[in-house]
C-alpha cells in the first residue's frame, strides 16, 4: 500500500486473484494476491479470504483512503490445469462477492480463462496492466502415469 507515485506493484497470477484496490481523491492503492484452499472446513475458506481483504482495505485507510472511494479492479483466477477442479473460479467469485458486499465497485475485471497473467498496478494512479502468459499449463495425468509406468525409478525431467 502506497501513495507513491514511483512504484509499481507486479505479480503473476494462475488461478489466484488480484485485487487492486485504489481511492482517487487520496492518490493511494495496494493489490491482494491471494488463492483460497479449497479443502477447508465449511466457512474457513471464506473466513481466510475476508481476513486477506480486510487487511487490504484498513491498511488503505491507514494511508489516507476513505472506504467510500475505493475502486477495484480484479485479476486472475484461471483454469491453469486440465483434470483439477476450477479453484480459479472459486477465487474469482469469492472476491466479487466480498467486494460487492463491502460497496466498493469493480471498475475493471479480467477472470477466468486458461491461461495465466502479469498484472502491473500503479497504487498512486490506479492504473493497472495485464499480459498474459503464453498457454495453460498440461493435464498432469500423463505425466503421473509415465512416472509410474517407470520400472527403474528414473525420473525424466522436462
Amino acid at each position: 500500500m502506497t501513495g507513491d507515485p514511483g512504484v509499481v506493484i507486479t505479480t503473476l497470477l494462475g488461478s489466484c486473484v488480484a485485487a487492486c484496490l485504489h481511492d482517487p481523491l487520496a492518490r493511494v492503492g495496494g493489490m491482494n494476491h491471494f488463492l483460497l484452499p479449497g479443502e477447508l472446513k465449511a466457512g474457513q475458506s471464506e473466513r481466510l479470504g475476508v481476513h486477506l481483504m480486510e487487511l487490504l482495505v484498513n491498511g488503505l485507510l491507514k494511508h489516507g483512503a476513505s472506504k467510500d472511494r475505493l475502486i477495484a479492479k480484479l485479476f486472475g483466477g484461471a483454469k491453469m490445469v486440465d483434470g483439477l477442479n476450477d479453484i480459479g473460479e472459486r477465487n474469482g467469485l469469492f472476491a466479487r462477492r466480498f467486494l460487492e458486499r463491502e460497496g466498493i465497485p469493480v471498475v475493471a475485471s479480467s477472470i477466468g480463462g486458461a491461461t495465466g497473467r502479469r498484472i502491473q498496478f500503479w497504487p498512486a494512479s490506479g492504473k493497472a496492466r495485464q499480459l498474459f502468459m503464453a498457454e495453460r499449463l498440461p493435464d498432469p495425468e500423463p505425466i503421473a502415469r509415465k512416472l509410474a509406468a517407470s520400472a527403474t525409478g528414473e525420473v525424466e525431467f522436462f
